[in-house]
């Protein structure tokens, strides 16, 4: 059955093809019907071009048929006024977005004529303050060094880095061209939790393992967390850091399950999980249970793993809970090399509805939340902070970076590299362009040196991107961007700095017995580094 639903893909190219040949004998008797021979004929060898093409995964998917979505494309300029979306309508990525990403990744002109298209003058635009003795960076390769005193393997990690998406979500050629892009742009590919696969050691690229609460390829048969396993993992050269996942922005809080119908022999050994079983990752953790015993954990992967940097990702919810996390860490002295914080509009999977509207805090409140507790706890120079959630541009970047962030990863960013049209049937395994699907067929579409290419000219030409913001404002440093750095329009129409609502705080600031910033004060006098469970009081 399945051969036969890839195949109806084929329908107009079988069509055309038997057309060509009714119209040719046709024409011996009736000859003006050769001129419908010469279109069918014209369109059977555009089909077998599509075919045998590397370039185009969408023709390559669906011949003849899919050059109607490029010939709508190109005439959509002239007709989208009248009868569809604008640029910046469609969601959850702007066409407008989509295509700065792929013209980046092909090296394609991304430059545009004839203005701004956006409403400089309504509520929520954002811009730069830019000076006028402007800089340059010769290099735009920007990085920072991830690793605390207690690291012996610190990693010097990029600016902007592929996010977590795991095999099983993904193809095997979106994994390989993924990771083989990174590779060649020499940054770094996170595993998502569904474990390290033969497509990500093929590719050599380095590797964020995140462990998640599957433990895949790290567990026992009973789901829980094996040591020596992880250990295996983790010593693997190409494994730069280790990532523990507490929750995920597209659905913080919701376990997740992959039936055995699904689970193909490669999924299976890269998870380590047995065939003809459903696959679960559950909400929570088994491995440990409460602040201190995270902090704890976080110290065993580190010694298992052979001083190699240890954080964890989290999407930010209870305000306290992470505010008990970094009470263990100063009771505890485990402090982790990095923390990720994931934005509630980040996700690549699918999700419930109300968990991918609804649940979990966007990215700048969490990303600004994590940095000041951070610094009132006296500890945010021992700890780097990444940054996800719909970071598609060097704008993007730059305004993460100004309010704490010491990296960004990116995972949509990188699909649409590798050729992702926003079809949104991730989860439906009928993927056109082969990203997201294990269909043999619809993957082998997605040409992996092809598209390996794009991801590393997507970020080498945003990362430039980023370097050419960083002058224009006269920054030695990409890392040099703070919140006075940006101004937004108030809904009165009035502009505000950024500093006005996203202020560093001061260092320190938990640790005495001052006044200021009252609400972290409250949270912080709640937060229990054994617990986190909500003391009685706590409203």
């Amino acid at each position: 059955m399945r051969e036969l639903i890839s195949l109806q893909r084929y329908a107009t190219f079988v069509f055309v093809g038997l057309m060509a040949v009714v119209t040719f004998v046709a024409g011996f008797w009736a000859p003006w019907v050769f001129v419908l021979f010469i279109v069918f004929a014209a369109l059977t060898i555009l089909g077998i071009r599509d075919v045998n093409q590397t370039r185009h995964a969408i023709v390559r998917n669906y011949p003849v048929l899919g050059h109607i979505r490029f010939l709508f494309e190109k005439i959509r300029p002239e007709i989208r006024q009248y009868l569809i979306e604008g640029d910046q309508e469609e969601q959850p990525f702007s066409r407008e977005q989509r295509s700065l990403v792929y013209q980046r990744a092909k090296g394609a002109e991304d430059k545009r004529p004839f203005g701004s298209h956006e409403r400089v003058y309504e509520a929520g635009y954002s811009w730069l303050t830019h000076s006028v003795e402007p800089t340059h960076f010769d290099d735009t390769d920007f990085r920072v060094l991830v690793g605390g005193d207690k690291c012996k393997q610190p990693y010097s990690a990029s600016l902007y880095n592929i996010s977590a998406m795991s095999f099983g979500s993904l193809s095997a050629n979106a994994i390989s061209a993924l990771n083989k892009g990174a590779k060649e742009g020499r940054f770094a590919h996170d595993t998502g939790e569904g474990g390290i696969s033969r497509y990500h050691r093929e590719g050599g690229g380095d590797l964020i393992y995140e462990v998640g609460s599957g433990y895949f390829g790290c567990r026992n048969h009973d789901g829980t967390f094996n040591p020596e396993k992880f250990a295996k993992q983790a010593a693997n050269d190409q494994v730069k850091m280790i990532e523990i996942k507490l929750s995920q922005g597209a659905k913080p809080g919701h376990g997740g399950m992959l039936p055995a119908a699904k689970i193909t022999p490669e999924i299976a050994e890269a998870r380590d999980i047995p065939m003809g079983v459903d696959c679960v990752s559950p909400a929570g953790h088994s491995a440990f249970s409460g602040p201190m015993e995270l902090m704890q954990f976080v110290g065993q992967l580190r010694e298992l793993s052979g001083g190699k940097p240890i954080g964890f990702k989290l999407c930010i919810g209870h305000r306290r809970e992470f505010m008990c996390m970094v009470k263990a860490m100063l009771e505890t002295e485990i402090i982790p090399d990095f923390i990720v914080v994931d934005g509630t509009e980040g996700g690549t999977g699918a999700a419930p509805l109300e968990f991918a509207n609804h649940v979990g805090m966007p990215m700048v409140e969490g990303l600004t939340f994590v940095h000041n507790t951070l610094r009132g706890a006296g500890i945010r120079d021992q700890v780097k902070i990444g940054a996800a959630g719909k970071v598609v541009s060097a704008f993007d970047i730059a305004k993460a970076l100004s309010i704490g962030a010491d990296w960004c990863n990116s995972a949509r960013g990188y699909m649409f590299a590798i050729g992702c049209i926003q079809a949104q049937a991730c989860h439906t395994n009928h993927c056109p362009v082969g990203v997201t699907t294990q269909d043999p067929m619809r993957q082998a579409a997605l040409n992996v040196n092809d598209k390996s290419k794009r991801v590393a000219r997507f970020h080498a030409n945003t990362l430039k991107a980023l370097g050419e913001m960083a002058g224009a404002a006269g920054l030695d440093d990409p890392c040099g961007f703070l919140p006075y750095h940006f101004m937004t329009r108030k809904a009165d129409g009035q502009m505000t700095e950024a500093a006005d609502v996203y202020t560093y705080l001061r260092e320190g600031f938990l640790l005495d017995d001052g006044d200021d910033n009252p609400i972290y004060r409250e949270r912080w006098a709640r937060a229990n580094p054994h617990s986190f469970a909500p003391p009685e009081a706590a409203g």
